[in-house]
């Protein structure tokens, strides 16, 4: 879903989008909350309401990953990665790990 793609489902599917509207934290950037509300709108359809939550937890995982550097297990990164195909972050942060800055810092 292109940014345009997501503002015209959002004019279809107005009482989903007011829905998801809920979801967004108070912390977020307006980056972040454009590319976590795309994943939402793209997962959405393959979680029944019980299971929303699931959905918002993912959507924060893959959030944290890619704006805060947060780790986590390789089966739910790889998991979030797959939802997250197709969603495009301009400007994304990029994390470096301790074991990179020391090496790097030994190579000198």
């Amino acid at each position: 879903m292109a940014n345009l793609d997501v503002e015209d489902f959002i004019q279809q599917n107005r009482a989903l989008a007011d829905q998801v509207e809920t979801f967004r934290g108070y912390w977020e950037s307006e980056k972040h909350w454009q590319a976590r509300r795309e994943f939402i709108l793209r997962n959405i359809s393959d979680f029944e309401d019980p299971h929303l939550d699931h959905l918002i937890s993912l959507s924060m995982v893959w959030a944290n990953n890619v704006f805060l550097g947060c780790r986590y297990s390789t089966e739910l990164l790889e998991k979030v990665k797959e939802m997250a195909e197709g969603v495009v972050v301009e400007d994304a942060p990029v994390f470096k790990t301790r074991d990179e800055i020391m090496k790097k810092q030994q190579g000198r």
